[in-house]
């Protein structure tokens, strides 16, 4: 008999439609100083892009910050729960002070706060995207993220139940199902840490897709052509033309002669008629292969 386990708590359900509603609802704001907020321990997001703070930077000094911070009190000031990237770059802007909207929270409802806000943006890099919705289904299941990695799987095949409903309304706000997630993107992370690096890098996802499916001797050559701009359906083209085997009547027939003539047991076992036909053979061979055989010895 499989073990029962908790359904999604009410309390987190609210914390993930509030989160959700950040920046579409006037919901209570304050104000505080940049130096009073340290970053999130529960941030998921691990690459912050220059080129986008810098350009978001830019805009703040023109507009302010537009959208909230949600931060929670802690023993030395107060946490970012969701927006650390905004918090870089107000730094960056010279701002002192940023909005905010407090909330109490636990460890386990930060996380998820934090996961589902960085879940909506669409920049969002796609082995964080994956790990961030991974990590999100163990809070909601109340299990390891491994055991909840395998579990999601299983849940594909299985008839839907309570989980499912709750995975289903835990996707609900992030534009995706949690059976397409599961499907489709949850392979990414077994994927080989070559790719898995391009696509840390900027390498889209549906490019890596292709250099998935060739064997894994031709990532490197695929990624390379990929970040020089090649399409999809070139990067197809040239995955089928690496995949494909020599043909076997370009190079076994001198393979054979050459390996033969190279076999002392071989050259032994000839009759000394045979042996001298190879040597008014070898006589005859013509000069451009001679001069190459010479310059290999």
């Amino acid at each position: 008999m499989s073990r029962k386990r908790p359904p999604l708590k009410a309390d987190l359900g609210a914390l993930l439609g509030e989160t959700a509603a950040l920046g579409k609802a006037a919901l209570p704001t304050g104000t505080l100083p940049i130096g009073a907020l340290r970053p999130g321990a529960s941030q998921p997001r691990r690459a912050f892009s220059e080129a986008g703070l810098a350009e978001l930077a830019a805009s703040m000094r023109e507009r302010g910050v537009l959208q909230p911070l949600l931060v929670r009190p802690v023993e030395d000031g107060h946490e970012i729960v969701a927006g650390e990237r905004r918090w870089r770059a107000a730094q960056l802007a010279g701002l002192t002070e940023v909005p905010v909207v407090i909330r109490t929270f636990t460890d386990q409802e930060a996380r998820a706060a934090a996961l589902v806000e960085n879940l909506q943006r669409e920049d969002l890099n796609i082995i964080d995207e994956v790990d961030g919705k991974l990590d999100l289904v163990a809070v909601a299941l109340g299990l390891p993220r491994e055991e909840a990695r395998s579990r999601l799987i299983r849940l594909t095949k299985e008839e839907p139940g309570e989980e499912a409903e709750v995975l289903t309304a835990l996707f609900a706000p992030l534009r995706e199902t949690w059976t397409a997630f599961a499907k489709n993107k949850l392979r990414v992370l077994n994927w080989p840490p070559t790719l898995l690096g391009a696509l840390r890098g900027g390498l889209p996802y549906t490019l890596a897709g292709v250099i998935a499916a060739a064997p894994e001797e031709h990532h490197a050559a695929l990624i390379a052509l990929a970040q020089n701009g090649a399409s999809r359906s070139n990067l197809r083209a040239e995955a089928d033309r690496l995949g494909k085997p020599v043909p076997v009547e370009e190079t076994s027939r001198a393979t054979r002669v050459a390996q033969k003539l190279g076999s002392r047991r071989f050259l032994a076992g000839l009759d000394p008629q045979a042996k001298k036909a190879i040597d008014r053979w070898l006589d005859r061979m013509p000069e451009p292969l001679r001069q190459a055989l010479e310059a290999v010895d």
